[in-house]
């Protein structure tokens, strides 16, 4: 009887082991829920960008766009898949009503309006990745936020640029 005990024991006590091992955070599945989606928006107004925009600078930040977060999205999806975590397939309310707002536009009204969007989405973006690389619990989340920095803070001098160039408004 004590050797089914302790072989209870032993199984009760691996399980909870593995249930810890998957287990993720409140915050790491929200970093990764909005880092997806956010990702997903990046892409489509990427795409956008090299289709309706004016100013070259703005098509070649839009291509970047397009080019660099395909990459970022294919690596959180693979984080994702080995982590067990659901990633979002649709883009939140907030990016589906800019992208709404946007498609609306043409010429230097789109310009302006997408590249003060993309200053001010990259300002936030890299507050969300520098909590989840300082914060965050789920070591391939961090790894993936702390590598994905740098990109995403060149980004934001490429969209300041681009947006003083088509004269939209200066963000903060």
């Amino acid at each position: 009887m004590k050797t089914l005990y302790k072989i209870a024991l032993v199984i009760a006590a691996s399980a909870v082991g593995l249930m810890a091992a998957d287990y993720l955070s409140a915050t790491d599945h929200l970093f990764a829920k909005t880092a997806g989606q956010g990702g997903m928006a990046e892409v489509k107004l990427g795409q956008m960008a090299v289709n309706k925009g004016s100013s070259q600078k703005v098509k070649d930040f839009g291509q970047r766009m397009v080019d660099d977060h395909s990459k970022a999205n294919a690596k959180l999806k693979s984080i994702a898949g080995k982590d067990n975590i659901l990633m979002p397939s649709q883009l939140s309310a907030k990016d589906q009503g800019l992208m709404n707002r946007l498609s609306k536009l043409s010429g230097p009204a789109f310009d302006k309006a997408y590249m003060s969007a993309m200053v001010k989405d990259h300002e936030t973006d890299i507050a969300l990745f520098q909590h989840e690389a300082g914060a965050g619990s789920n070591p391939d989340l961090k790894g993936f936020a702390s590598g994905t920095l740098p990109t995403l803070q060149e980004h934001l001098s490429l969209a300041k640029d681009a947006a003083g160039s088509v004269g939209a408004m200066a963000m903060k």
